[in-house]
C-alpha cells in the first residue's frame, strides 16, 4: 500500500480527537462519541482509498455511526480497495468523566485481510516484541506469566499485568495476585491497554482478560505493526450473542478456535493510527492553546516497514474546514 496513507490516516484520527475533545468531563458520552464519528467520517472523505468498514460502530440500521459495510474514502476507480477498522472514540466513558487514556483509532489493511469479528466478547492475551512466541491463550495464567517474565528477564513480582476492572475478571485478578505479579487495572479502552504492552515507558508487560472482539482486531493490527503478539478466542456471554455469531457465519467450532495474530490480521502490510483525546500512558490528550489553537499527539505505524512515528501537531481550529462545518451545524 502507498506509504503516504500513513499521514492521511493521522489526519483522520486527529480530526476525530479534535471533534470530541471539548466534551471532556461534561458527562455526555453519546454526544462525544457522535462528534468523533462525524469528524472521522468527514475526514475519511479526503483519503485516497476505496474503503469498506469491517469493524465499526454498528450495523446499517445505525447509520449515524460508522457502520459495518459503509464505504469510506474518495472511492475513485483507481483507488486501492481496503478494509477499515475504526473506533472513533475508544473510551467514551473516559472522556465523559475526564479520565485518562481515551483515544481515536483507525486501522487499515488490504481488502479481505481483517477478521470480521462479531460484536461480542473475546478472551485475549497480548505482549510486546520481547515476549512474542512465549504466550499461549490455552495455557494457564501462571504458565503465561512465568513465560513472559522469563522472556522479559524480570522476576514475577516485577511483572506488570494490565486487566480491565470488571466483575468477570475478579477470579483472574485474584489468581494474578496469588502468583505475586503487579496489576494495573483500567476501566475503559481495550485498544490503548493492549498497545501499552509494546512500549517500555508504559511499564505494562502483559495484557489479559475478556473484552470486545472488534477492539481485539484493531489491537491486533497495532501489535502486528509493533512486532508484538496477540491471541484471542470469541467468548459470547449469552444465547443472544451466540446467535449473533451464527448469523455472521461463525460456527460453534470456529467460536472455540484460538485465533493467532495472523488469523486476526492476514496481511503483513497494514497501517494503524491513533490520536490521544484525554491524557494517557501512551499519548497526550488534546490541549487547547491561545488564539483558537489546539495541540494533538498521535502515533502512526506500518507493519511492512516497521516504522513508528509519533506526530505532534498544532491546529488552527478556525481554519479546519471540517471542524468549522461541525460547529456551524450545532449552533
Amino acid at each position: 500500500m502507498d506509504r503516504n496513507l500513513a499521514l492521511e490516516l493521522v489526519r483522520v484520527t486527529e480530526t476525530a480527537a479534535l471533534a470530541c475533545a471539548r466534551y471532556l468531563g461534561r458527562g455526555d458520552k453519546n454526544a462525544a462519541d457522535q462528534a468523533a464519528v462525524d469528524g472521522m467520517r468527514q475526514a475519511f472523505s479526503h483519503v485516497s482509498v476505496k474503503g469498506t468498514v469491517v469493524i465499526g460502530e454498528g450495523e446499517l440500521d445505525e447509520a449515524p455511526m460508522l457502520y459495518i459495510g459503509e464505504a469510506v474514502g474518495t472511492c475513485k476507480p483507481d483507488d486501492r480497495e481496503v478494509d477499515i477498522a475504526v473506533d472513533p472514540l475508544d473510551g467514551t466513558i473516559l472522556i465523559a468523566k475526564g479520565l485518562p487514556n481515551a483515544i481515536a483509532v483507525v486501522a487499515m489493511a488490504p481488502k479481505g485481510t481483517l477478521l470480521h469479528a462479531p460484536d461480542t466478547y473475546m478472551k485475549k492475551i497480548a505482549v510486546g516484541p520481547k515476549a512474542k512466541g512465549k504466550i499461549n491463550l490455552d495455557d494457564s495464567v501462571e504458565n503465561n506469566l512465568k513465560a513472559a517474565a522469563k522472556a522479559l528477564e524480570k522476576e514475577l513480582e516485577d511483572l506488570t499485568v494490565i486487566i480491565q476492572d470488571r466483575p468477570r475478571h475478579y477470579d483472574l485478578i485474584k489468581e494474578v495476585r496469588k502468583i505475586g505479579c503487579r496489576i494495573k487495572l483500567f476501566g475503559e479502552g481495550d485498544v490503548a491497554a493492549a498497545l501499552a504492552t509494546c512500549f517500555d515507558h508504559t511499564g505494562i508487560d502483559i495484557f489479559m482478560g475478556i473484552g470486545g472482539a472488534p477492539e481485539g482486531v484493531i489491537s491486533a493490527v497495532a501489535l502486528k505493526c509493533l512486532g508484538g503478539e496477540m491471541q484471542g478466542r470469541l467468548n459470547p456471554f449469552s444465547d443472544e450473542e451466540v446467535e449473533r455469531c451464527h448469523q455472521l457465519g461463525w460456527s460453534n467450532e470456529a467460536m472455540e478456535k484460538t485465533l493467532t495474530l495472523d488469523d486476526l490480521v492476514k496481511s503483513d502490510d497494514v497501517f494503524f493510527a491513533a490520536t490521544g483525546v484525554t491524557e494517557g500512558d501512551l499519548l497526550k490528550g488534546v490541549t487547547y492553546l491561545d488564539n483558537n489553537r489546539a495541540k494533538t499527539e498521535s502515533v502512526v505505524m506500518r507493519s511492512k516497514t516497521g516504522t513508528i512515528r509519533f506526530v505532534d501537531a498544532v491546529h488552527k481550529l478556525d481554519k479546519n474546514e471540517i471542524l468549522v462545518d461541525m460547529m456551524n451545524k450545532h449552533k
